[in-house]
């Protein structure tokens, strides 16, 4: 499955994640009352968007191979990036009508980020994918 990913990575890894964070930037754009609401918690909603974009930011490193040192602590870069946009994101939001700046929507984007990159790794590790790529060869 991995090998597929990766032979079809620009289609099935970088347009989805791409498109997702373009959305995911726009939606926080929009003024409040301007943007539905799905009846759900604000925090949850910041939890599930950054659990989705740390999976797949975290998916794009994986299967990308122009950068191998990018797979080196992958983990701990992945939730740096993703936490930075978070604060970034939080800022904007600030001179968005409607919108605020909080502290703990940020916690939630930082708590659905870190269990993105788990739960991935997790997957792999149950597929049997080698967490140490750079000295291995594709088969």
């Amino acid at each position: 499955m991995l090998n597929y990913l990766r032979r079809h990575k620009l289609y099935l890894v970088y347009v989805p994640l791409t498109v997702y964070w373009l959305v995911l930037l726009a939606a926080t754009s929009f003024p409040a009352p301007a943007f539905t609401e799905f009846g759900i918690s604000d925090k949850v909603n910041h939890f599930l968007a950054y659990f989705i974009l740390a999976f797949m930011v975290n998916l794009a490193i994986i299967v990308q191979e122009k950068y191998p040192w990018l797979k080196k602590n992958s983990s701990i870069k992945i939730l740096f990036i993703v936490s930075i946009y978070a604060v970034l994101d939080e800022v904007h939001q600030a001179f968005i009508p409607g919108r605020s700046c909080e502290f703990l929507d940020w916690v939630a984007d930082f708590a659905g980020a870190a269990l993105g990159i788990v739960v991935l790794n997790f997957i792999l590790y149950r597929i049997g994918y080698p967490k140490s790529t750079e000295s291995q060869t594709e088969a």
